[in-house]
């Protein structure tokens, strides 16, 4: 995890983020076929903003929550403060070396949501390996890369070689990572790893109880620059049931494969949105371009509120 981006960066002011949170919350409603969502545990990144433990929290009345934050030490004070809840409990330290000191007979929801700037790395592969070998069946993955291209076009394959030799599928080309290309294949690494360390994990167990991966999330969006979230359910074979149960795939967003869900957010007014307020879940006719107007008839029921008060 990187230092001190939340100096620069106001988490709660993101609303593309907002969306995929509001979205991801919803998602995680469905676990309740593997269990109660109070008995689930929620590992994240919270920064100093706590944005997605207090909507967690709240909707989903998780409890046992732990903050991993790479911060320098004069920084903490500031963490522990802005701490929402008492339930909330920091660990201080990289990622890569908190994960295994922590507990892992519980069920857990783990979002690894990365923001430096320079991608996807081995670093990033440890951690969703660890996870994947070690996580309680009925847990949930998700991560978060920063996927902008980055260096010049003639250079990007040799970037990604160099952080992640030896993980990148060998079919990819300089120009597969142009766009949102980058992201496409940081899907595909994540994904690759996953299956890997499960291949292992399941060799020594019986068939019944060998763990699967269901893929959830391929979620693609751009407040600042262009973001990938993707990740899903690990359970064993036995409880292929209970995931039927969850009906996942009643949920507009939910993704299993390559093709992305992108959130792009249309820019209205106040007025604007009052009125498509109003008329929705059916869509009139206004003087919103259909673009937009489709847009919004999928994302409102996550759209975020900004307002501004004096307190």
């Amino acid at each position: 995890m990187p230092r001190e981006s939340w100096r620069k960066v106001n988490y709660n002011l993101r609303p593309a983020k907002n969306i995929e949170r509001k979205m991801l919350s919803e998602a995680f409603r469905c676990l309740t076929s593997f269990g109660r969502l109070n008995s689930y545990r929620y590992v994240g990144f919270g920064s100093v903003f706590f944005s997605d433990f207090k909507i967690l929290h709240r909707s989903l009345g998780i409890t046992p929550m732990i903050s991993i934050e790479d911060t320098k030490k004069r920084n903490e004070h500031r963490f522990d403060f802005n701490r929402p809840y008492s339930c909330v409990k920091m660990e201080f330290g990289n990622s890569k070396d908190v994960l295994p000191k922590l507990s892992w007979d519980q069920r857990t929801i783990l979002w690894l949501d990365y923001d430096k700037t320079s991608g996807l790395d081995q670093d990033d592969l440890t951690d969703v390996s660890f996870f994947c070998a070690t996580a309680v069946p009925g847990s949930v993955l998700v991560v978060t890369v920063d996927a902008r291209e980055g260096d010049p076009p003639e250079k990007r394959l040799d970037s990604l070689l160099e952080r992640l030799s030896g993980k990148v599928p060998p079919d990819v080309k300089n120009k597969d990572l142009a766009g949102w290309g980058t992201a496409r294949v940081y899907r595909e690494i994540i994904d690759n790893e996953i299956r890997k360390t499960l291949y292992e994990r399941n060799a020594a167990l019986v068939r019944e109880q060998q763990v699967q991966y269901k893929q959830l999330f391929n979620f693609e969006y751009e407040d600042s620059t262009k973001m990938l979230s993707c990740g899903g359910l690990l359970y064993e074979r036995r409880q292929a049931e209970l995931l039927k149960e969850c009906d996942f795939n009643s949920l507009r967003f939910i993704r299993s494969g390559k093709k992305p869900y992108q959130i792009i957010v249309p820019n209205l007014t106040i007025n604007e949105i009052r009125h498509l307020d109003r008329t929705l879940p059916h869509r009139q006719r206004c003087p919103i371009s259909m673009t937009d107007l489709k847009r919004y008839s999928e994302l409102y029921r996550y759209f975020p509120a900004f307002v501004e008060a004096e307190l």
